[in-house]
């Protein structure tokens, strides 16, 4: 049974995700502020975080910041706010979906399935993949650069863990998008864009001076390919 943090602070939206959840059999653990979501990840084993942001007493992109220095689990926002680059910012902070309230619980739902599908198909191929010093564990679902743990984002893990399993691989945004989200892809849709970019600043601040992704221009993306 996978275990949810819900962070809400609605009383009527939180019951209703909780018994929806339960109901679906998730065990689900429910805060209404953002406070303790730290003693709780510390506390419990939790698969995947629901975030509201607007929270009181610290607020959802604070407490997004706070999970991801420590933490790869899949994080979900809820939010009222629907501006492209209020999702493309919390992205960048390490978000891995966003849904925009007034919600479908069935769409919940199955953005939920999808991001837990994605963390078990990684668990259930256990290897260890290398290109020059970039190593991934995928028993551990970790990566390191340089003999350094890169803290990525349960989506930028599996994006990296693609283009280094199929190395000699171009991948199209359409291919890739729906390999990592199990959804259709949009052409206007920014997610994969900010999670690239993403990865390659994060790659760039431990190595500055090697490359790790090619962008394949009217394609997609591909693992480095050196030049001959």
């Amino acid at each position: 049974m996978s275990h949810i943090l819900l962070v809400e602070d609605d009383p009527e939206i939180n019951r209703l995700l909780t018994d929806f959840l339960t109901e679906n059999g998730y065990q689900v653990t429910s805060l209404f502020n953002g406070l303790h979501v730290q003693d709780c990840l510390a506390r419990e084993k939790i698969d995947l975080v629901l975030l509201d942001i607007m929270l009181p007493y610290r607020n959802g992109d604070r407490v997004l910041a706070d999970i991801r220095r420590q933490y790869t689990l899949p994080i979900i926002i809820i939010s009222a706010r629907e501006t492209t680059q209020n999702k493309i910012d919390l992205l960048r902070l390490g978000a891995d979906d966003y849904i925009t309230k007034p919600f479908d619980m069935e769409e919940v739902l199955a953005r939920i399935e999808s991001s837990l599908r994605r963390i078990q198909f990684q668990s259930a191929v256990p290897k260890r993949l290398q290109y020059k010093n970039l190593i991934f564990d995928g028993e551990k679902n970790t990566v390191f650069l340089n003999g350094q743990e890169l803290l990525l984002t349960a989506k930028e893990l599996a994006i990296l863990e693609l283009l280094m399993r199929y190395p000699d691989k171009i991948f199209s945004k359409a291919n890739l998008f729906q390999s990592v989200w199990n959804t259709e892809y949009l052409n206007e849709d920014n997610t994969l864009n900010v999670h690239i970019s993403n990865l390659r600043n994060k790659m760039k601040a431990l190595c500055p001076d090697e490359e790790y992704i090619d962008t394949v221009w009217g394609i997609g993306y591909r693992l480095h390919k050196a030049e001959d």
